[in-house]
C-alpha cells in the first residue's frame, strides 16, 4: 500500500480525526519574557561596548583582558541564548487517537514495517540485550506477515549471531504467549523482573510463565557463557557456523565479505500456536581494511539496500541495540500520521520518539535523561523535530532525495517501487543482497551524499535529520504517556564524557562544512529551524563562557580586581536579572517536562552542563581542530552499556565515580581548586568591602564551590575507587599554582 492513498481509507471529510494539535498555552509568556530578556541583553553589550571603548593603551592588562574576555563569554551566552528561544516561539502538543485505525485502515492494508537494530560490539553492547531488544519489536501488535526485523552486527561476531540463533527458537513461545495473554512488557527481561500476573486464569498463566522465565534465563545463560568464552564452540550449529567461514579475524573483523542470514522466515516458519512469525534477518556489512567505512551510518545504509531488495517495506524503524519497545501498539500510534489523509505524505519524512531511559538513579547525577535535547525542545521545532538516532519511523521515500527531487538508484530491485515477489531465501535474493551489502557497492554512487543516511559527520543522526529538512521535509514529533521505547543511559562519568565529546567533534564537522546550518542551512531552512539547529551544532562553544566565568573573575578576585557593577550600581540589578532570569526559566521549562522532573536533577542536570563545559565540549573542540589539521585522534567508540558491580552500586546511591584516569578532568579539577580558593579569598575581605566591589564575584565563586562538592570530595575525603587519582589531583594542584602566579605577576 502506498502510505498516504486514500485506497480502503474513508475521505478526509468524513473520517474520524487520528491526531490533533495543540499549542502550548506557554508560548505567549515566553514571548513576553524573551522581548525583556532581550533588552536587558541590549543593555549588557551596551555596557560591555562602552568600556571597551574606555580602554587605552595605559589600562593594565588583567582589566584589559578581563574586560575583552566577559565580552567575548557574553556574546557566545548571549548566542546561545537566542537558539534557545527558537523552541520556544511554536510550542506545540500532539495527540493520537489510535482507536480511530480501524474506521480508517483495515489491517489487511497496514503498510509492511521493516525494524533495523544496530549494534557492534558484543562485549560494550551485551547480545543479551540486543536479543531483549530485537525481542520486544518482534513482538509488535501487529500482523506478522507485515513485519521485518533486520539486526545490523557492525561487528561480525559470531557471539552475536549465536544470540539469535537463540533468540529466533525463543520468539517461537515468547509471541504466541505475549499475543494470548495481552502482555504489555514485551522485552523478556523487563516482563520476568516485574513478576507480575495477568487476567483472571492466575494460575494457568502462573504455570505458563514460570515455564517460559526458566526457557529465557536458560537462554540467557547460554549467552553470556558464550560471551565469557569468546567463542559459540560446539553450541554453534553447523549451517550458521559455515554463514561466518569466510571470515578470518576474531570478533570484531574489519575485513570480510557481507554475512548475512535468515534466521526467522515469515513464509514458512511459525510459532507454537501456529501462525507465522515475522521475518528475522541477520545482516553485517563487508568491509575491507583498503576502504573507509563510515561507522552506523553506513550500516544503516546497507540495511536500507538489503531491506529493499528483501521487504522493500515503505516505512522502517530505527533503533539502537539497547532501546527496547516498551508499548506493543506503537505501530498503530505512527499509523495515526503515516495513514492520516489530512497530512500531505509526500513531505512527511520521519516520525520521532523521545528518548526515555530506564535505570537512572534517583536523581540523575550525570543528567543521563538529556531533557533538553530529547524533551524540552523537539516539540518546539516548526517543521518537526531532528532524527534522534533511535526511536525513529521512517518514510523510505525519504532517503532516496527531496520531497520533488526522487534520486533513482543504480539498479531497479533499490527503487521504493520495486515490488518483492521471490522469496527471501531464493538464491536470486540472496546473490543480489550480498552484493548490495559488499564493501565496493557505494563506490561512485550517491549513497551517503543524496541517498540514504548521509556521511560526513560521525553524529550521522543529527547530520542526516538537519539535511533532510534542508531538503524540504516535514517531520512529527510523538510523546504517549506510556513511553514508546525505554533504553540504557550510561551510569559511569567517563563512558558519558566521552559520548559527549564524540558529539562534539560530529557536529563541529557539520559547522565547518559546506552544508554550514548557519549558511546553507539559514538559506534552506529559513532563521527558526536554523536557530533550533544551531543550538545543538554549537554546543562546543559553551565552552568558551564556562572557561571565562570560571577562572576570570575568581582570579580577578584572588588579586583583589573587580570586573562587575559594585552593589551600589544599578547594573548590579542588570547582572543579576540576567543570572537569575535565565537559570529560572530553565528551571520552569525542566520542571514541566515530565513527571519525573525534580528540583534535584534539574541542580544535577545544570552542575552536568558545567562539567561538560568544562571537559568534553572543551575536549571535542580540541579533538576536532587537530582532526582538521590532519593529526590522528581517537576514532569513534562505541559507548558502553556494561557496568561493573561497584561502578553499578555507586551510581545507584548516587556518588560521583571519577576512579577513571582522564586529562579531561584536569580543567574542571582546576577550576574547582580556583574558585575554593577565590571563595575563602572574598570571605576574607573586610565585610563593606566585599559586599560592595565584589559581590558578584563572591557569589560566583560560591556557585563554582558548591557545584564542584563531589568533586572536592573526590579529591580529599574519599578513598574508594571512585576517588579522583592522585596524580590527577597534583597535576591540577600545579596548574592551578601557576594560574594564580600569572595572574598575580600580570
Amino acid at each position: 500500500m502506498e502510505i498516504g492513498s486514500r485506497r480502503n481509507m474513508v475521505s478526509s471529510e468524513n473520517s474520524p480525526p487520528l491526531n490533533s494539535v495543540t499549542p502550548l498555552r506557554r508560548r505567549t509568556a515566553n514571548r513576553i519574557y524573551a522581548l525583556i530578556y532581550a533588552s536587558a541583553l541590549l543593555a549588557l553589550f551596551y555596557r560591555h561596548v562602552r568600556q571597551l571603548l574606555l580602554l587605552r593603551f595605559t589600562t593594565p592588562v588583567p582589566v584589559a583582558a578581563a574586560t575583552l574576555s566577559l565580552f567575548v563569554a557574553d556574546s557566545v551566552l548571549a548566542f546561545m541564548w537566542c537558539t534557545t528561544q527558537s523552541f520556544r516561539v511554536y510550542p506545540i502538543r500532539r495527540t493520537e487517537y489510535v482507536e480511530n485505525i480501524p474506521k480508517v485502515l483495515k489491517e489487511e492494508d497496514f503498510p509492511a514495517l521493516d525494524v533495523f537494530v544496530c549494534t557492534a560490539d558484543p562485549y560494550k553492547e551485551p547480545p543479551i540485550g540486543v536479543v531483549n531488544t530485537a525481542l520486544s519489536v518482534l513482538a509488535y501488535d501487529y500482523p506478522a506477515d507485515k513485519l521485518s526485523v533486520y539486526l545490523s552486527d557492525d561487528g561480525r561476531s559470531e557471539l552475536t549471531l549465536f544470540a539469535f540463533m537463540e533468540a529466533a527458537k525463543f520468539a517461537a513461545h515468547w509471541l504466541p504467549f505475549c499475543r494470548e495473554n495481552k502482555v504489555v512488557d514485551r522485552s523478556p527481561e523487563d516482563y520476568f523482573r516485574s513478576n507480575r500476573s495477568i487476567g483472571s486464569e492466575t494460575e494457568r498463566i502462573k504455570s505458563v510463565t514460570f515455564g517460559l522465565q526458566v526457557m529465557y534465563e536458560g537462554m540467557k545463560v547460554r549467552i553470556e557463557n558464550v560471551v565469557a568464552k569468546g567463542e559459540a564452540g560446539k553450541e554453534f550449529i553447523e549451517k550458521e557456523r559455515q554463514a561466518l567461514s569466510p571470515c578470518t579475524d576474531a570478533v570484531t573483523g574489519q575485513s570480510h565479505p557481507p554475512v548475512i542470514q535468515v534466521l526467522v522466515d515469515n513464509s514458512q516458519d511459525r510459532d507454537i500456536a501456529g501462525n507465522l512469525m515475522p521475518n528475522l534477518i541477520y545482516v553485517s556489512r563487508g568491509k575491507s581494511r583498503a576502504v573507509h567505512h563510515q561507522f552506523k551510518a553506513g550500516a544503516l545504509n546497507a540495511l536500507v539496500r538489503v531491506s529493499t531488495v528483501m521487504t522493500n517495506a515503505p516505512i522502517f524503524l530505527t533503533l539502537d541495540c539497547d532501546m527496547r519497545s516498551n508499548d506493543p501498539g506503537t505501530l498503530r500510534r505512527v499509523l495515526c500520521y503515516f495513514a492520516d489523509p489530512n497530512i500531505d505524505q509526500s513531505k512527511l519524512s520521519h516520525i520521532q520518539f523521545p528518548q526515555i531511559f530506564q535505570g537512572l538513579n534517583r536523581d540523575d547525577i550525570y543528567a543521563g535523561s538529556y531533557k533538553s535535547l530529547f524533551h524540552m525542545n523537539p516539540p518546539g521545532m516548526k517543521n518537526g523535530p531532528n532524527y534522534l538516532g533511535t526511536g525513529c519511523f521512517f518514510h523510505r521515500r525519504a532517503l532516496f532525495g527531496g520531497p520533488t527531487a526522487y534520486v533513482a538508484p543504480e539498479i531497479p530491485e533499490l527503487s521504493i517501487d520495486h515490488v518483492v515477489e521471490r522469496p527471501i531465501q531464493s538464491q536470486e535474493t540472496m546473490e543480489l543482497v550480498h552484493r548490495v551489502a559488499g564493501f565496493g557497492y557505494e563506490n561512485m554512487t550517491n549513497w551517503g551524499s543524496k541517498v540514504g543516511f548521509r556521511y560526513g559527520s560521525v553524529v550521522e543522526d543529527y547530520y542526516t535529520g538537519y539535511l533532510l529538512h534542508c531538503e524540504g521535509w516535514k517531520s512529527i514529533f510523538c510523546t504517549p504517556d506510556r513511553p514508546a521505547f525505554l533504553g540504557d543511559a550510561p551510569t559511569s562519568l567517563i563512558d558519558m564524557l566521552n559520548q559527549c565529546k564524540r558529539w562534539i567533534v560530529g557536529l563541529l564537522e557539520v559547522v565547518f562544512s559546506r552544508y554550514s546550518v548557519m549558511t546553507y542551512g539559514l538559506r534552506s531552512m529559513g532563521l527558526l529551524m536554523s536557530l533550533s539547529y544551531a543550538q545543538i551544532a554549537f554546543w562546543a562553544t559553551w565552552s568558551i563562557p564556562l572557561v571565562v566565568y570560571s577562572f576570570v573573575p575568581q582570579l580577578a578576585l584572588i588579586n583583589g580586581l573587580p570586573v562587575f557593577p559594585k552593589v551600589s550600581e544599578p547594573w548590579f540589578l542588570l547582572y543579576t536579572f540576567l543570572f537569575l532570569g535565565a537559570y529560572s526559566q530553565d528551571l520552569v521549562y525542566f520542571l514541566l517536562s515530565g513527571s519525573d522532573a525534580t528540583l534535584r536533577r534539574w541542580w544535577n542536570d545544570q552542575r552536568i552542563w558545567l562539567i561538560r563545559g568544562l571537559t568534553c565540549y572543551l575536549f571535542g573542540s580540541l579533538e576536532f581542530t587537530l582532526k582538521r589539521l590532519g593529526i590522528s585522534t581517537s576514532g569513534f567508540e562505541v559507548t558502553s552499556k556494561a557496568a561493573n558491580d561497584e561502578q553499578s552500586k555507586k551510581y545507584e546511591q548516587g556518588v560521583f565515580d571519577f576512579g577513571a584516569p582522564s586529562p579531561m578532568v584536569v580543567p574542571l579539577s582546576v577550576a574547582v581548586l580556583v574558585n575554593l580558593v577565590a571563595l575563602a579569598r572574598g570571605l576574607a575581605l573586610a565585610p563593606g568591602l566585599a559586599i560592595e566591589s565584589f559581590a558578584l564575584q563572591v557569589l560566583l565563586s560560591g556557585f563554582g564551590v558548591v557545584n564542584g562538592w563531589p568533586l572536592y570530595e573526590a579529591m580529599f575525603f574519599r578513598s574508594d575507587k571512585g576517588k579522583l587519582p592522585t596524580n590527577i589531583t597534583l597535576a591540577s594542584t600545579f596548574v592551578a599554582a601557576l594560574l594564580y602566579a600569572a595572574a598575580s605577576l600580570a
